[in-house]
């Protein structure tokens, strides 16, 4: 088995502030970590490997300094690692970085052919969760959405059997091999890093490409050039207005209550589909 998990360096949206002035992220204003959800997605490919053996790549896009989260893989269990890093991508939004990534992945099966794909659900910076998809849509395999569990890899069958999150309850779903999964932080706790991880993880540097490294690129599609999409205008919501409290005797608080509920009317109004 070959798997390959992409993994995003973002800001601690814990801590970011927006610019007032450009309404944008402040990245400065935050410290720069892994995406939660591509940890867990790392820790999956662990977990399949134990049972399975084989080999784990990471793949990242992104300024040079995001060797860090590739170096943070390595720690979690990952083997080796890619940096797709060039003024080429600046400005990527989710097509264009589908895009990349995805003559990245095909740079990489030509040394070993990738079984599986790994994303985490979305990036807590961008929140959309379409680069997974964007990037199975490229390659032409399969995409498993929202996984909660990888229940069974039969290596012999070339088939994947996934448990994945709906809205009204779940899906098992059998895929064949290779197929991309977007995974759920619920699918497994990160574990402790080992001692000999940790050192690993310190020494490593990743392999790092540039636009002339992959193939048949077409310069168009990347970074803002290729970007169909803009953002308009980023703002923080508006906080939450507290709920009103009914005072008074019963026929008081009745009163008052319907008062609201009248002023709410067009709310609760049930239309008709017919």
């Amino acid at each position: 088995m070959h798997i390959v998990v992409c993994v995003k360096q973002v800001p601690d949206t814990k801590i970011i502030k927006i610019n007032p002035k450009t309404n944008t992220l402040d990245r400065r204003s935050a410290p720069a970590i892994l995406n939660p959800y591509d940890a867990h997605a790392v820790q999956e490919a662990v977990k399949i490997k134990e049972k399975t053996g084989g080999t784990i790549s990471v793949l990242s896009m992104g300024p040079p300094q995001a060797t860090a989260v590739i170096k943070k893989s390595i720690e979690i269990g990952a083997d080796r690692g890619y940096l797709i890093s060039d003024r080429a991508f600046a400005g990527a939004d989710t097509l264009a970085t589908s895009y990349a990534l995805s003559k990245a992945l095909e740079r990489i099966s030509k040394d070993l052919p990738v079984d599986m794909v790994i994303c985490g659900k979305h990036a807590i910076d961008g929140d959309t969760g379409q680069v997974g998809p964007g990037i199975a849509r490229r390659m032409d395999i399969p995409p498993v959405t929202n996984v909660i569990e990888v229940t069974e890899v039969n290596q012999k069958e070339k088939t994947v059997l996934i448990k994945r999150k709906l809205t009204s309850g779940y899906e098992l779903i059998q895929s064949e091999l290779p197929c991309l999964l977007t995974v759920e932080k619920e699918i497994n706790d990160i574990d402790y890093s080992p001692m000999p991880n940790m050192i690993k993880a310190a020494r490593y540097e990743p392999t790092i490409w540039a636009v002339s490294d992959l193939e048949n690129v077409e310069r168009t599609q990347l970074g803002l050039k290729g970007s169909p999409t803009i953002v308009g205008k980023m703002f923080s919501p508006p906080r939450p207005e507290g709920g009103k409290r009914l005072e008074g005797s019963a026929d008081e608080q009745v009163s008052q209550l319907m008062e609201v509920l009248m002023e709410k009317k067009d709310l609760l109004t049930i239309q008709s589909s017919k």
